[in-house]
């Protein structure tokens, strides 16, 4: 698209990272042949694959931003999808067209000769070595003299790669973030004091680039403490919530939502812009949603962070999701489920066939009862497969399966693979929609024992959901074996017998460390299981609603869940006052 100019004499690569510049050299204005209207059809044929015309061409150089973003700016203008631009145009001239490119290690030579602030600007990242050549990314093909002085650079010859601009992003964070290693060490005495936080906000006036800023040890550091404090007081979840004047941090201990601490608003980007580089986020993007994964390390334990990235009229709102695989648990013992209900459930995942549904909503524990079950069955004997999302714990001995939209691995077509794979059980991790449900049911009556998990608010009301969802009343009751509805109750703390107070040696009365004086550590659970009996599978056919199954199952001896929590409460497991909570 541009005429042949010569390119300013540059200084060598500096090899040492500190001596490098912020960016390129700005580049000289390129002379345009936009006269005439062979010119005009000339350039816009060869930029047919992105539907450029003469028009576009001419109006081309008045538009605002076209010397900085000449690929942005004319995808703007003609309307066009990047992704199929990119494409389209790598077919057309031969190139590569690489949807999620991935960084190799031979790739290093890129990020220690270019600057983090060029990469960014121009969106190039390496790729990998190839031979002699470099094999570079970018998701902006209209920059000859930047690949040009890419090739000074690095002292060797390139070859260009498109991928979209997001995918760009992440290589450029990964490759100048591989300095450090990807699986953060968290020190285990490591305190939250008043003293990291300042530290961390006075470091804010020397940053300007987001990537910079994200690798500041006091930033670093910050963030490393947040997640280590929210470890120590048993937290599921880390919500980074910035509001119209301060940052407010909570974590949720126990199902319940409480303030952690709230460090000054100038922190927010800092926070966010660390979180997003550790699970592979485009840091530079803040104006749509993300999401994203990471592992940190405290010594011996590993600990799994799922990373919601949302963004709010006062900045980016983030949500972690811990997952301490080495805490987990999973016994029915642990969960609270009483002796006589763990022989029908042992009962039930004995069986060669059928279905067995775990309903609650969300948080209410059904996927750690169906592994607890799932540990009680013969997986030398019996081939066990998983279908989840996400997929949260790790149990040996069988087959586990991530969905991944994007990829095509949906709830449905996942399953509709693992019934190729021989399997004798299979968990469905949530029956969202009639394909799944038709398929879960149809594997159950082909010989599988499938386990899945569904939201309802009880245990009668799933026959009324299947059937909502669109499954047959006949293939209900030929298929379903039982219901396990339950809900998760905080437990009182066995260690102060719910005081929130321990008294030492000498009488002094202190606040409980195992509860950190809520009165409460851990959860147990609470359920019901309604049997598929022939009274039922009757009102089943005749499609009947949840309240006539219910009345039907209490009649032949089902424990409701109000009934099982009353037995905890009188054990001394829970209280009152949590069980109206849940239950209310």
């Amino acid at each position: 698209m541009t005429e042949e100019h010569d390119i300013p004499p540059i200084d060598p690569a500096p090899t040492n990272p500190s001596e490098q510049p912020e960016s390129l050299p700005d580049l000289p204005e390129v002379p345009s042949p936009l006269n005439g209207s062979d010119g005009l059809e000339r350039i816009a044929k060869m930029l047919s694959p992105v539907s450029a015309r003469a028009e576009h061409i001419r109006q081309f150089a008045s538009t605002p931003g076209a010397d900085e973003e000449p690929w942005d700016v004319l995808l703007s203008s003609t309307a066009t999808d990047e992704h199929s631009a990119l494409e389209a145009l790598a077919r057309r001239y031969g190139l590569e067209f690489v949807p999620e490119p991935r960084l190799d290690d031979s790739a290093e030579r890129f990020f220690d000769r270019v600057p983090a602030a060029a990469a960014r600007r121009h969106q190039v990242a390496g790729l990998r070595r190839q031979g002699r050549a470099m094999v570079i990314a970018t998701s902006q093909p209209l920059q000859p003299a930047v690949f040009s002085l890419l090739e000074r650079y690095l002292d060797l010859p390139i070859r260009i790669v498109l991928a979209p601009r997001a995918a760009v992003a992440n290589l450029i964070n990964r490759g100048y973030e591989q300095r450090q290693d990807l699986v953060t060490e968290i020190v285990e005495d490591m305190p939250l004091d008043e003293s990291a936080i300042e530290s961390a906000a006075s470091s804010l006036s020397q940053a300007t680039d987001l990537l910079q800023l994200a690798r500041q040890t006091p930033v670093i550091r910050l963030v490393n403490m947040i997640l280590f404090e929210a470890l120590r007081r048993r937290a599921s979840d880390i919500h980074v919530q910035p509001l119209e004047n301060r940052l407010l941090i909570r974590f949720r201990v126990d199902g319940m939502l409480v303030d952690a601490f709230s460090p000054p608003l100038s922190l927010a980007p800092a926070i966010s812009s660390r979180l997003k580089v550790m699970a592979e986020l485009d840091i530079a993007n803040r104006h749509s949603p993300q999401d994203g994964q990471t592992t940190v390390r405290i010594g011996s334990r590993k600990i799994d962070i799922r990373l919601s990235c949302v963004p709010t009229i006062h900045g980016e709102r983030l949500v972690l999701r811990l997952l301490d695989q080495s805490q987990t648990e999973l016994h029915l013992d642990t969960l609270g489920m009483f002796a006589e209900m763990q022989e029908e459930l042992d009962d039930l995942i004995s069986r060669p066939n059928g279905m067995i549904l775990v309903t609650g909503p969300t948080g209410s524990g059904k996927t750690t009862t169906l592994y607890a079950a799932m540990e009680r069955i013969d997986r030398g004997t019996r081939n066990v497969m998983t279908i989840e999302d996400p997929v949260e714990y790790h149990l040996d001995g069988i087959a586990q399966v991530q969905v991944n939209v994007k990829r095509g691995v949906t709830f449905a077509a996942g399953l509709r693979s693992l019934l190729r794979q021989d399997p004798d059980v299979i968990l469905v991790g949530e029956i969202r929609d009639a394909e799944t449900a038709s398929l879960a049911v149809q594997a159950s009556l082909t010989g599988h024992l499938v386990l899945a998990t569904l939201h309802t608010n009880d245990a009668p009301s799933a026959i009324s959901r299947l059937q909502d969802i669109g499954i047959e009343p006949f293939l209900i009751s030929s298929s379903l074996l039982a219901v396990i509805a339950q809900r998760l109750l905080r437990r009182c703390c066995a260690k102060c017998n719910h005081s929130g107070e321990q008294t030492e040696p000498g009488g002094v009365v202190t606040r409980c460390d195992a509860c950190l004086g809520t009165g409460f550590s851990g959860r147990v659970a609470i359920f019901e299981v309604m049997h598929m009996s022939d009274s039922i599978r009757q009102q089943t056919m005749t499609s009947a609603d949840a309240v006539a199954i219910r009345e039907i199952a209490r009649a032949e001896g089902m424990q409701s869940m109000l009934e099982d929590g009353r037995t905890k409460v009188a054990r001394g497991l829970t209280t009152d006052t949590e069980l109206a909570r849940v239950l209310a």
